[in-house]
């Protein structure tokens, strides 16, 4: 499985220790260094089930730059959505996991992180919600 993650983020710090913890064999990538491209993130919503507009930090400065509170949250806008996160890559909620079989979290929650491990499978939604 790969991980998402900003070693500054203390929700992407817990979700590595979950993992560890749970003995997971995950990569690391590290999406500021390495920014996910527009197809990255074009699969991992599809994967995810949500729009671009459902995983943007709207209170990161570039997001105020950007104005994106008041972008259209419309199909016709997804494109543009998710240029704007590829291109600015803070703006992307973290962290995101893919696991090998294709399940992809945000894994904000210790559920969420669960779920892709193949043990908790099917127990939470790919958006990590119960």
């Amino acid at each position: 499985m790969e991980i998402w993650i900003n070693p500054a983020c203390s929700k992407c710090r817990s979700a590595l220790s979950l993992l560890d913890a749970e003995e997971a064999q995950y990569t690391v990538r590290y999406y500021l260094e390495e920014p996910p491209t527009v197809d990255d993130l074009a699969a991992v919503l599809r994967r995810l089930a949500l729009e671009p507009w459902d995983i943007t930090r709207l209170g990161e400065p570039v997001a105020a730059e950007l104005g994106l509170a008041t972008w259209p949250r419309e199909a016709a806008d997804r494109a543009r959505w998710i240029e704007a996160l590829a291109a600015h890559p803070a703006l992307i909620q973290r962290p995101i996991i893919t696991a090998d079989d294709g399940t992809t979290v945000l894994g904000r929650s210790p559920e969420s992180v669960r779920a892709v491990l193949p043990q908790h499978r099917g127990t939470v939604s790919a958006a990590g919600e119960q």
